[in-house]
């Protein structure tokens, strides 16, 4: 049996072709998402679900001419992010992605939605999240006249495909919108309703992996959020791994039994039981080309145009450090909870203040960030024995790996799959088509 897993990623659209007996992957592509919308302003960040479902399609197309004997499709894509539908189904608003800064602008009594949330009914809810920019565009007047439902791009990508006029997310993509309760796995509703009666849009959710019809005559199963397709992808004894992940952001995953009330900590569905404990580093990876671009414009103001930045940090981090170290905060961009900080450089002496130290420096507070997270989990999670990392961001930065691997104390192994989230959608797929859902993880 073969499955096809689809990713939607944010930069990129990714799927593999997986001999479900062996796991062995037979076919894999990438191609480039389309892009981001130009906006005036810079905290909007938009693309057109229109323009990625037609690259998607063309990719579905290709791979099937290729490979005819195809038994189920499954899917994922970034999460968070917001489509709004009308009553047949078509998509009429750009895709709000989860990078979108709608939640965090001043819309209501000079406050934000999410410190309107949090300062009149105690819920924390992050900009980027679809419910946060929903409830942006009520205040503001901004949602379409004819919308009837919303969902997220990889939900989009799934209705369209298999002509469905109404979304049902999994609850992995549920939870990942917004004001939703991961123990019962429904909606917030009667909140909703207090702030903003006769305003659900909110889709039909469901625990379960199953086909929401066909596409050339092969089912199509629900999306699963990326996250979760990525852990699944990459781990093998999950309940005793611990993923990180560093691409633009970066992440560190850990399954759970039971979920975890702690700030800088979500707990989200997995698959049909269990929850995957989840931190996030808003820069991630962006801080270490934050970095690179300071080198460049150093260069360039020193007459220096043509420049490797990435492979000039390496010959840095292969220079022998001073003993004092500086101590790099690369919350460059605040977090989820606090997005007003920032970051910090500190312990600056007369010895230290050099590049080489500055780019340890911020590899370091990269790791640091994500191991602190970590820590928290593992109050309801136990220690863990498994390193596994994923990302471009890990993959192509050894000395990331090695800072990655003595700062939480285990021994590093790189996901056995570059394209983790397809690889963990094509699974997926599998185990709906296949009744799986009692699948029980592994130890």
């Amino acid at each position: 049996m073969k499955a096809l897993g689809l990713d939607i990623g944010t930069t990129t659209i990714s799927a593999v072709v997986v001999d479900c007996e062996t796991k062995e992957v037979k076919k894999a592509c990438t191609i480039k998402n389309p892009g981001f919308i130009w906006c005036r302003e810079s905290w909007k960040k938009q693309q057109d679900p229109i323009r990625i479902f037609g690259k998607s399609q063309e990719l579905l197309d290709q791979i099937l001419r290729e490979e005819p004997d195809i038994d189920v499709i499954g899917l994922t894509g970034q999460m968070h992010g917001i489509v709004y539908l009308d009553a047949e189904g078509n998509s009429i608003s750009p895709l709000y992605t989860w990078q979108d800064g709608s939640g965090e602008q001043k819309c209501r009594d000079g406050k934000s939605v999410c410190e309107f949330l949090k300062e009149m009914y105690g819920v924390k809810m992050y900009t980027g999240y679809g419910l946060a920019t929903y409830l942006y565009h009520i205040f503001t007047d901004q949602v379409p006249k004819s919308a009837a439902g919303l969902c997220t791009i990889a939900d989009y990508v799934g209705m369209t495909l298999t002509g469905r006029k109404k979304p049902r997310l999994h609850s992995s993509h549920a939870a990942g919108l917004g004001l939703y309760d991961v123990r019962k796995n429904v909606f917030r509703r009667e909140l909703w309703e207090e702030i903003h009666p006769g305003s659900d849009l909110f889709p039909e959710v469901t625990t379960e992996i199953r086909a929401l019809g066909e596409y050339r005559k092969i089912p199509v199963c629900t999306a699963i959020g990326d996250n979760q397709a990525s852990f699944l992808g990459a781990v093998k004894e999950i309940k005793d791994s611990v993923l990180v992940n560093m691409g633009t952001g970066g992440q560190v995953s850990v399954y759970a039994d039971r979920d975890l009330e702690e700030e800088g900590i979500e707990s989200r569905p997995f698959l049909k039981e269990g929850y995957l404990l989840v931190g996030a580093s808003l820069c991630g990876g962006r801080a270490y080309a934050i970095l690179a671009a300071f080198f460049v414009q150093c260069a360039r103001e020193m007459g220096i145009r043509e420049i490797n930045p990435y492979s000039v940090m390496e010959r840095f981090l292969q220079m022998e450090g001073p003993i004092e170290k500086l101590e790099v905060d690369t919350r460059f961009s605040g977090t989820r909870e606090h997005p007003e900080w920032r970051g910090s450089i500190q312990n600056i002496g007369t010895e230290n203040f050099t590049p080489a130290a500055l780019t340890r420096g911020v590899l370091e507070g990269m790791a640091e960030e994500l191991y602190q997270m970590y820590r928290k989990m593992e109050r309801v999670a136990g220690e863990r024995k498994r390193l596994i990392v994923s990302g471009n961001g890990l993959r192509k930065n050894p000395a990331l790996q090695r800072i990655i691997s003595r700062r939480f104390s285990m021994e590093l192994q790189l996901a056995g799959q570059k394209e983790e989230a397809a690889y963990g959608a094509a699974l997926a797929g599998w185990l709906g088509i296949e009744g799986a859902n009692a699948w029980k993880p592994s130890s």
